[in-house]
């Protein structure tokens, strides 16, 4: 009999590391990645306010789609029941064709009273069309706020509702200026002011110019989120770790609202828990 030989026990295989990396990074990012529309709200009280006044806040929705015929995002509006929407540029893309921006504004024209503001991407798209896009804006009777200001009723409250161009005018109407505009509609103090300006990181001159409330965009929320950690880790004319990447902020008696905004597949890179959002900011009166 040929003697027995004792075979080496088998070893375990191990996970690579390159496998465990790439199993956290899915369980890390990948939930982030999944990015519903989501509606954030806000709630400011002024002594200015007799009645209580729901705004819905549009911005850098970059005609990126949200169903057929925007039906997505027109439902989420009507949900909330505005008395007024805010559009806070970039509505429009410079890349992108404005099917998706034009059946949006179909669809809420003569729903609300609709303000808009020029993003830098409009104006990117060149003068020519850039004049086009702003006449989808006056086919569905878009009130476009340029260094201009309207004083509104909404039941008891009135509101003056001004905006500005975004700085980037200048590419096609070098006369106007974001810092002259910006003084043409400074606010008197008597009616609660709302300024509609797609830059966040101007906050310092809105907060100095004595406006109650700016709604502003631009930032994407910072595209890359960690929530309760990092707001946001890139935003244009911010650069890394942005101040004002979304949310709310507050100075010397101006709030700001940033919204994170509603571009999708227009982004180089992906929305990571930064899902795009439908603010809705809330104004009330204070206890007295």
């Amino acid at each position: 009999m040929e003697p027995k030989t004792e075979q080496a026990p088998k070893r375990k295989r191990r996970p690579s590391p390159l496998l465990i990396v790439l199993i956290v990074c899915a369980v890390l990012i990948v939930p982030g990645l999944i990015s519903p529309l989501t509606v954030r709200r806000y709630s400011i009280q002024s002594p200015k306010i007799a009645s209580p006044v729901r705004i819905a806040v549009i911005s850098d929705l970059h005609s990126c789609k949200y169903g057929d015929g925007q039906q997505e995002l027109l439902q989420a509006i009507d949900s909330q029941q505005p008395d007024l929407v805010m559009l806070c540029g970039d509505i429009f893309d410079d890349e992108r064709p404005d099917d998706n921006t034009e059946a949006f504004l179909a669809g809420i024209s003569g729903k609300y009273p609709v303000y808009y503001v020029t993003g830098n991407h409009e104006y990117w798209a060149g003068a020519a069309v850039f004049a086009q896009k702003m006449d989808i804006l006056s086919r569905y009777d878009i009130t476009r706020l340029a260094g201009t200001s309207e004083t509104i009723t909404v039941g008891s409250t009135t509101l003056t509702i001004a905006g500005v161009d975004d700085p980037d005018t200048e590419v096609v109407d070098a006369r106007h200026g974001f810092p002259e505009e910006l003084a043409e509609v400074r606010p008197d103090g008597q009616t609660f002011t709302v300024l509609l300006s797609h830059r966040p990181e101007r906050f310092a001159e809105y907060v100095d110019s004595g406006f109650d409330l700016a709604l502003c965009g631009h930032a994407h929320g910072g595209q890359w989120r960690i929530p309760g950690i990092l707001n946001g880790l890139y935003a244009p004319d911010q650069g890394l770790f942005p101040q004002y990447a979304g949310g709310r902020y507050e100075q010397d008696g101006t709030v700001m609202i940033v919204s994170r905004g509603l571009a999708r597949e227009s982004t180089s890179a992906p929305r990571i828990y930064n899902p795009p959002e439908l603010v809705i900011v809330e104004l009330g009166g204070t206890q007295g």
